[in-house]
């Protein structure tokens, strides 16, 4: 599964210059409102945007321009992603790969101005060397499974200014580097979950992966009910140690061709519908749901989830991140979350947490829990990562 070693931000609103080294199998934004949490997790949707539509589109939902670039800013927005195609597992690690894009603004029209990628074969030797470099819409790429820098330079032209070259180059089977690019960030999953739309009684009919808002949740339970039955036994043995009292729960078809969720407590005779239960009931049993996708995405982008969630699930849900970022359900998946909840920081280790605040010029900055004096001392002493937050040792507290 690819992951992120570390990204590089300019002039993405708040996010003026920030870069991230060393990220983490899980990694946890902390900081108060305003500080640019969510404008850190709308970079992997704007990425994820630009690709799937181009970059006009994915800009004008966001105010264009002049409204993304950062205030008092001039050149490109521009983003640096150093990734690997492989696994966490430092034993089998691949090669790592930087892409780079700069989307700059012409004639009142947004264009992009540069965008590469480039890899050093060797494991420590060598300079880095590009494969594909395209530069105003025109530029070269090394086509084949390991393009080596002496190989062959085709030459690439891109027919439309705002259009990825590794949006076309992607699709080609002679172009796998840059297909596993856009793979990767095609599967990109940010959660904006809903409890209220995961309520909705959808059509009858089978999803395999629960959608950003969780609306076919029901949909998603009918297909674990049908194909994977064993995985959907031990999700709902879970969530009953996690929910006291929860016995069970299951998708029901109705007379009009609809699926409603049945919940049961032990208590009770008769089950209820999913509209009768609590939002944190929902969205534990979604996060489950998400955790154990037979078929994860390689990144998870989840915005506070200890919103409707009792304090003592949140130690318990940041360990069930973990132990899915790792890989321990099969999937390791990076999970990135963003939070300002102290009990779901205390299940953190230094290097999986991330401070964010503002600086004096109104812009964020951001540094590693590990990398603030003191911290490693606080805590040989007893001190958790979620008391430091609550006192205000990491900026301005939760409040």
């Amino acid at each position: 599964m690819p992951f992120i070693e570390a990204i590089e931000i300019h002039n993405y609103r708040t996010l003026q210059h920030v870069v991230l080294s060393d990220l983490q199998p899980i990694n946890v934004f902390l900081g108060p409102n305003g500080s640019g949490k969510s404008t850190l997790f709308d970079v992997f949707g704007f990425l994820a945007d630009c690709l799937q539509t181009n970059v006009r589109k994915a800009l004008e939902s966001r105010g264009r321009f002049h409204e993304v670039r950062s205030r008092g800013s001039t050149g490109p927005i521009s983003f640096k992603l150093k990734y690997r195609e492989s696994t966490f597992d430092k034993r089998r690690k691949s090669n790592p790969i930087t892409y780079y894009l700069a989307i700059d603004e012409r004639d009142g029209k947004p264009y992009v101005a540069e965008e590469y990628l480039e890899w050093r074969r060797g494991r420590q030797y060598g300079k880095p060397y590009r494969f594909l470099d395209v530069k105003n819409g025109e530029g070269m790429v090394i086509s084949g499974e390991m393009p080596e820098e002496k190989d062959e330079r085709r030459p690439v032209r891109i027919d439309s200014p705002d259009i990825l070259a590794i949006k076309g180059l992607g699709q080609l089977a002679d172009h796998p580097r840059v297909a596993s690019l856009r793979r990767f960030i095609e599967g990109w999953y940010l959660s904006y979950f809903i409890p209220d739309q995961a309520r909705t009684i959808p059509q009858s009919g089978i999803a395999e992966h629960l959608s950003r808002t969780g609306d076919n949740l029901p949909n998603v339970v009918q297909f674990l009910d049908e194909e994977h039955p064993n995985l959907l036994q031990n999700i709902l043995e879970r969530i009953s140690r996690r929910i006291p009292g929860l016995e069970s729960i299951w998708s029901e078809r109705t007379v009009d061709g609809r699926l409603v969720l049945r919940f049961k407590d032990a208590p009770f005779q008769e089950p209820f519908l999913a509209r009768h239960v609590s939002d944190g009931t929902i969205k534990m049993f979604a996060y489950l749901i998400l955790l154990n996708d037979p078929s994860p995405p390689p990144l998870l982008c989840i915005e506070e989830p200890e919103n409707g969630l009792h304090p003592k699930l949140l130690t318990i849900l940041a360990e069930e991140f973990r132990a899915h970022a790792m890989g321990a359900s099969g999937g390791g998946t990076q999970v990135f979350v963003s939070s300002h909840s102290p009990f779901f920081i205390d299940a953190l280790h230094p290097k999986e947490l991330w401070i964010m605040e503002r600086n004096s010029n109104g812009y964020a900055v951001v540094e590693r829990a590990d990398k603030k004096s003191g911290v490693a001392q606080f805590m040989s002493e007893g001190a958790k990562l979620g008391d430091l937050w609550y006192e205000g040792y990491f900026g301005g507290g939760p409040f």
